[in-house]
This record gives C-alpha cells, sequence and structure tokens, in this order.
C-alpha cells in the first residue's frame, strides 16, 4: 500500500480515575502478509508490522478473541525524538490481516519512561491487560488494567500491582503472562539475577474473585520456575505464553536474548509451579540464513480460538539483527498435550 495514505490513530490516555481519548492522524500503512522476500506466497500466512514509526517494527504479541474481533496487543518503538517504548493495539477479522487502532499512553512515574509487552486475558466481559514498565533496569515492575471494549483501558490505581523479591533476583518482572489455575489467576513475569546477567522466570498468583489490585498478590516461589540450562537458550528464558490442554499447563517460552538468535521451547506443568522441559531443542527455530527470521524466531503469544478451537503460536522475528521486527504465526496441532507445528 501507498505509505502516503494518511491513517486514523486514536491515542487512548488512561489514568487511575477513568479513560480519555483523542484522535490523531498518523501516517501509517499496513504491511502485506505475505509480499516480501523470504517467505512463500500462501494466502494463510501472515506476517505483518507497524510501521507508524518509520520502519516495520512490532514485537511481544498477545492475542486475544473478543467481541466479534481478534485484538492483538504488542510492543511498539520509541517515536523519533523520544526514548519510551508503547503499548500498541491491533484488529483483525481474519488473524491474517491486521490493522493499529490505538496505543496507552504512560501514566504515572512508574511509566514515565514508556510501558510495554502487555499479556491479555479475557475474563468474563472485560479485557484484562498486564504489561510492564520500561527503562527503569531492576525497579521495571507489572502493571494491570482493564477494558470493556479491549481498547480503552482503566488502570489499577495501585500501579505497579506486583515485582519480584528474593536474594535470587534483581527485583525486576517484565513479560507478564495471566493464566487461571483453579480459583486463582496466575501472573508469570521474568526477571534476572542480581547481576543482572540471567534472565528467567517467576510467578505469583491473586484470587480470580478478586480486584487484582496489589494487596492480593503473592509470590509463589523462592527461586526460578524454569532458568536458562540449555546451550540454545544461552543466559535468556522470558516471555511465558501458557495454555491448558488434557489437563497440563502448556508453556512456550522464549530461549536466549533477542537475536542471539531468540528460539522458543516448550515445558509442561500439573500444577502451574513445577515446570519440565518437552526437549532438549527448540520447538521453533530461528530460520536458515535468507529467510526472513534468520535472526530470531521469538517472544511466542499463545492464542486458543474459541470460534474453532485452533491454536496458533504468534511471535516475533526478523532478518536484520533487531533493525526491523515482524510479527507472524504458525498453526499447533496437539497430541494429547504435546503440541506439534501444523
Amino acid at each position: 500500500m501507498d505509505p502516503r495514505l494518511p491513517f486514523s490513530r486514536r491515542r487512548v490516555l488512561a489514568g487511575a480515575m477513568g479513560v480519555v481519548g483523542v484522535t490523531m492522524i498518523t501516517p501509517f500503512f499496513i504491511l502485506a502478509r505475505d509480499d516480501q522476500p523470504g517467505i512463500p506466497r500462501r494466502s494463510d500466512i501472515m506476517r505483518w508490522a507497524d510501521q507508524s514509526r518509520g520502519t516495520p517494527f512490532s514485537k511481544d504479541p498477545a492475542v486475544v478473541r473478543f467481541g466479534d474481533r481478534y485484538l492483538m496487543y504488542f510492543s511498539i518503538p520509541p517515536e523519533r525524538g523520544d526514548n519510551r517504548w508503547g503499548q500498541a493495539v491491533a484488529t483483525s477479522e481474519d488473524l491474517l490481516n491486521w490493522e493499529t487502532i490505538a496505543e496507552l499512553e504512560p501514566n504515572g512515574d512508574a511509566e514515565a519512561r514508556g510501558l510495554c509487552a502487555g499479556g491479555a486475558i479475557v475474563l468474563g466481559d472485560r479485557v484484562h491487560l498486564f504489561y510492564q514498565t520500561y527503562g527503569r533496569g531492576p525497579r521495571d515492575a507489572i502493571c494491570h488494567a482493564t477494558s470493556s471494549d479491549g481498547v480503552t483501558f482503566e488502570r489499577s490505581a495501585d500501579n505497579p500491582i506486583l515485582r519480584a523479591s528474593g536474594d535470587w533476583n534483581c527485583g525486576r518482572a517484565i513479560d507478564a503472562e495471566a493464566q487461571v489455575v483453579g480459583d486463582e489467576l496466575f501472573c508469570y513475569w521474568a526477571t534476572r539475577d542480581p547481576r543482572f546477567k540471567v534472565q528467567m522466570l517467576g510467578v505469583h498468583s491473586a484470587p480470580l474473585g478478586s480486584d487484582l489490585s496489589a494487596k492480593h498478590w503473592r509470590q509463589r516461589c523462592t527461586k526460578s520456575i524454569l532458568k536458562p540450562e540449555l546451550p540454545w537458550e544461552r543466559n535468556c528464558i522470558e516471555a511465558p505464553t501458557i495454555c491448558l490442554r488434557s489437563n497440563t499447563y502448556v508453556m512456550f517460552y522464549a530461549g536466549a536474548y533477542n537475536n542471539e538468535p531468540q528460539q522458543i521451547g516448550v515445558a509442561f506443568s500439573q500444577d502451574g509451579l513445577a515446570w519440565e522441559r518437552m526437549s532438549d531443542r527448540p520447538f521453533l527455530a530461528n530460520g536458515e540464513t535468507g529467510e526472513w527470521n534468520s535472526s530470531e524466531s521469538g517472544h511466542p503469544g499463545i492464542f486458543v480460538d474459541p470460534r474453532d478451537g485452533a491454536t496458533w503460536l504468534f511471535f516475533q522475528g526478523n532478518s536484520d539483527n533487531g533493525k526491523s521486527s515482524y510479527l507472524s504465526k504458525r498453526r499447533i496441532e496437539w497430541d494429547g498435550h504435546v503440541p506439534q507445528l501444523a
């Protein structure tokens, strides 16, 4: 499409006490899903990136079905002259063609340097977004907001609602993922060791019937629930995303830091706390030289479509060591609780 065509973007400013929206016109165009080098021309292949910043760049996908449309929450890089990462929302009718419709503006001191990497879950008639602050190093933490339309969000008054604790980590919590486990909501996150070198996973929980404010969350681990041990994971496990299959919780996670390359692994749990890897090899590896995802296939987001039960693994990838970043997806088939790439 012609990049000169305007796109009306609604910026969403959400505070603890309410929501305000304003409309802005931003140059924007949608990247065709299968018109780029290194990807086969097929009608069922998605590769998409927001280009409102001048470069195709979108990361950290989280997809839900809400009402009569699909919504994808993703990270968007800073605008020119700014250094704050943002949280954006795109919509689709078919999981192939996406259109950015909103961004969440930073609110309060914790978000002053940016926000991103939101994990989304539909609970009742609202979308709950668990997102991270950005640019605060060991002080980055998880915030919470809810929405009745999936686009305009009302923040929890006591954000951030949780951060890591214990002498095994640095206090940071990022890459949130929410999953219902029994009568509780688990919130998974990534943190680093006290030296800020090794990235690993932890988890909090809160009663499902609570308002999910800070006072209800308690940390459920005294050490990492999953940390890098395999050669391909290097010094990083992050971006957990979880679904329930045949009474087993299945986690897809990112191993290694971005573009090392980052690849996707799988682990299983019966209780959401103790995890065992499926394999010592990546489930979804980066592409070969010359392919669109040769630098990484990373930061997964699992989505089970409530319309037909199909499972899709969304992820980010690029071939230029992170100068760009596209979002794509692969269909997952199941043998009991064991996933397979379709």
